[in-house]
């Protein structure tokens, strides 16, 4: 048991319950039991709450990769490290994530990572070219990975751009098809296999984000930009 978690996710639960509309499609391809990866787009500060809550609506607890940063604040730290989330070091190539990630993994844990690594900075807000970190965790445990795509959140807290609140704000979230990467098992190493695997599922979080433009109530519209000082 982590009370730390349990109290965190209740608390959250919620404030995301009562301000937000939610909409789930593909909640059934999320396992419910066994080691996943969660390949996610990222299009504001508030997409790791909508991941989670599709997530643990489909009856799983998830590890994040988390930006180091992160843990600079002390409450933060505390909840972060006592949830037992995963930190990362931005464009370092550490291996630590990788290996934290392959443990949880191993102990049939659920995994999210945001290929991406940051913000699209992409006009439209549709993913931009990915990192590799995702597929070597892939390649190396052979885990699935379901990508998922958010869309809405972009209004909530966008990264330099202007919010748009609005009371029950909707957030439209998707889960693709299971991806599987055994072809390429033991080139975890390999720049050419991470470079596949990364680009085919950027490729397919960019088509489930297109997709969700087609049922959004305001399209693929997004917040403008803020005027620098």
């Amino acid at each position: 048991m982590e009370p730390v978690y349990t109290v965190t996710r209740t608390v959250l639960l919620v404030f995301l319950l009562v301000f937000f509309r939610w909409r789930f499609r593909g909640l059934e391809k999320i396992p419910r039991r066994g080691p996943a990866i969660i390949a996610a787009n990222h299009i504001s500060y508030f997409d790791p709450l909508c991941h989670a809550r599709m997530i643990d609506r489909a009856g799983r607890r998830v590890r994040f990769f988390a930006k180091s940063e992160l843990w600079r604040n002390p409450f933060l730290r505390f909840v972060l490290s006592r949830a037992h989330q995963i930190p990362v070091q931005r464009g370092t190539g550490e291996t630590g994530p990788v290996d934290k990630a392959l443990d949880a993994l191993a102990r049939g844990e659920v995994v999210i990572i945001y290929p991406e690594a940051t913000i699209s900075t992409n006009p439209d807000l549709t993913p931009m070219r990915g990192k590799t970190g995702l597929a070597r965790v892939a390649i190396a445990s052979g885990a699935p990975v379901i990508p998922i795509a958010v869309w809405g959140s972009h209004w909530v807290k966008p990264k330099g751009r202007k919010a748009v609140h609005r009371l029950r704000r909707q957030i439209f979230l998707e889960a693709g098809d299971p991806l599987s990467f055994g072809h390429l098992r033991g080139k975890e190493e390999d720049p050419v296999a991470l470079r596949e695997a990364t680009d085919r599922v950027v490729a397919e979080l960019d088509r489930l984000v297109r997709g969700l433009h087609k049922i959004y109530p305001e399209g693929a519209a997004v917040p403008d930009l803020r005027k620098e000082a």
